[in-house]
């Protein structure tokens, strides 16, 4: 089941909020903890087993981390065999098919093994599962002996299947007690509407015209048909995961949680290191946690850390998906990083503010490709295209037919990439306009939000194509 789906919409969310709140306090958890997992089982109902046994697994390792906390060599075993069952979870689901294609490449072997399906949303609830065990090994939180608050933690559906990766040591006191006012409702609400919008209206028009590009040879398209197509996926891939991420956290909210942000508007940045701190921050803050600085950081002297970097940001690309593509991508990032971090970075300081963003989003947007092609033959194949290293005309009738046809979705989501409603807070609040303009605002807000929602259903009920890009990963 997907947020922006009319199932989930008009009967599933109601029901669960009105058995939520007609409840006692103490059966809340239980109430959510059964919805999540029927959530989790509408799209595969067998896959709901594999996440009970995680939790298991983590439920258990803790308890026995706790358990022998001053027994320093018990404690790190079963530190280690959490982890391990964690990753070999994730590692089968998910790499198994990847790793024996590449043995029998390399091999020249013929090992035969069915293609297993990904469970959905597995790197997440897999990641989520191992901060907790992690930081009860280092006391950061107190160990869990509820197994319904270590499910739910685990299996909540807002945030289940596309993140953001909610730390167990940010949720824990409010997995005891929390609390739901109209203010605070109305405020997810908010947020789900504006998440539902971007996902809907923009991050799935964005996705026709990218989709429609990726699915050409890459030498058959014009040089400005390859430029829009991956313009427009990077568009798609913003607003479609910020999207989901604001919906999470309103709905969030309308269960009395908050979760941290995930995105900050990411395309406003000048530096790819100032890109990875506003785009899936919560990915970003875990791999630094429990990766980089486990790994010494940049505690072990300077050549050490850039290669601390360059070691993350490969595993960072692997963990989005079973591909070379993926960690060519990762590592990519990763040498950026390296780069402004032994000087790039002072360089584009002296620069002009609107080249240091140009860096950035050329940058970006050329991982992109790798990011969305199959293959390395297709990506590099799309770069030749869009820099004229192909024999393509400059302009096409796909040129023509996006550019007529998706002009004012492109300005909309451009305009919207930027924290513009920010910006215009900030001047009101600057001229002392809020008495001013409080009276039209009451009256025009919620039109806007009931609008944006009308808008959203009707294209939802017109259309088939509405996908969520991280729910593969």
């Amino acid at each position: 089941m997907v947020f922006s789906n009319l199932v989930f919409l008009f009967i599933f969310l109601p029901f669960v909020l009105f058995c939520y709140f007609i409840v006692k306090n103490e059966w809340r958890n239980f109430i959510l903890l059964l919805a999540s997992l029927f959530f989790y089982a509408w799209g595969e109902p067998k896959y709901v087993f594999l996440m009970l046994f995680s939790i298991l697994i983590n439920f258990i390792a803790g308890l026995l981390i706790g358990k022998y906390k001053r027994n320093i060599s018990l404690k790190k075993l079963f530190l280690t065999l959490g982890i391990i069952g964690n990753l070999l979870i994730l590692g089968f689901f998910k790499y198994a098919n990847f790793l024996i294609n590449n043995i029998n490449s390399l091999l020249n072997t013929s090992i035969e093994m069915e293609s297993i399906p990904l469970p959905i949303g597995i790197s997440f609830f897999t990641f989520q599962a191992m901060s907790y065990v992690i930081d009860v090994y280092r006391e950061d939180v107190k160990v869990q002996r509820s197994i319904i608050s270590l499910s739910l933690y685990i299996s909540l559906f807002p945030q289940l299947v596309a993140g953001p990766i909610v730390r167990y040591n940010s949720i824990a006191g409010q997995l005891k007690k929390r609390f739901v006012n109209l203010e605070k409702f109305t405020e997810g609400v908010k947020r789900f509407i504006i998440g539902l919008a971007k996902k809907v209206i923009l991050a799935n028009s964005f996705g026709d015209v990218a989709d429609a590009a990726f699915n050409t040879p890459a030498d058959s398209l014009s040089v400005s048909a390859a430029w829009i197509g991956i313009v427009a996926y990077g568009l798609q891939i913003y607003f479609d995961f910020s999207g989901y991420s604001d919906m999470a956290i309103g709905l969030g909210k309308m269960f009395g949680f908050d979760f941290l942000e995930n995105f900050n508007y990411p395309y406003i940045a000048k530096s790819v290191s100032e890109f990875w701190r506003r785009w899936h921050i919560s990915l970003s803050s875990w791999f630094r946690d429990y990766v980089y600085i486990p790994l010494g950081g940049n505690r072990k002297g300077y050549y050490r850390t850039l290669i601390n970097l360059l070691i993350v940001w490969t595993i960072t690309g692997f963990w989005h998906g079973a591909s070379w593509t993926f960690m060519a991508w990762g590592l990519y990032f990763g040498i950026f990083i390296v780069l402004e971090r032994i000087g790039l970075t002072r360089l584009l300081n002296k620069l002009w503010k609107p080249i240091q963003h140009f860096y950035l989003l050329f940058i970006v947007f050329i991982g992109w490709v790798f990011f969305r092609a199959d293959n390395f033959s297709y990506s590099f194949n799309y770069l030749k295209t869009m820099f004229l290293l192909n024999d393509t005309n400059l302009v096409d009738e796909y040129t023509l037919i996006y550019s007529h046809d998706y002009w004012l979705i492109f300005l909309i989501g451009i305009i919207f990439a930027m924290p513009v409603v920010r910006w215009l807070n900030a001047i009101i609040a600057v001229n002392n306009l809020e008495k001013r303009l409080m009276p039209i605002f009451s009256v025009t807000v919620p039109f806007v939000y009931m609008a944006l929602m009308v808008i959203s259903v009707l294209l939802l009920v017109n259309s088939t194509y509405n996908p969520f890009i991280y729910f593969r990963f």
